[in-house]
């Protein structure tokens, strides 16, 4: 199933205002695996279902990176 993927990686800093946004479509029959295959090293992951596709928070070397994967079909 092909999904428009979307992820922002949260900066805390404050001096940086600004949020890294990345788009994306990708091929993928198991979202969560996709999830541990862009992210192989996280801490942490925590899936959310919203409405119209999935919400994924992932926690890696102290940097939150916030997933929203939406069928693109």
């Amino acid at each position: 199933m092909l999904y428009e993927v979307v992820y922002k990686i949260e900066n805390t800093c404050k001096a940086n205002q600004m949020r890294d946004v990345f788009f994306e479509e990708a091929e993928m029959t198991d979202p969560d695996q996709w999830i541990r295959q862009k992210s192989p090293n996280a801490d942490i992951y925590d899936r959310e279902d919203i409405p119209g596709g999935i919400r994924y928070r992932v926690v890696s070397a102290n940097l939150l990176t916030v997933y929203e994967l939406t069928p693109a079909d």
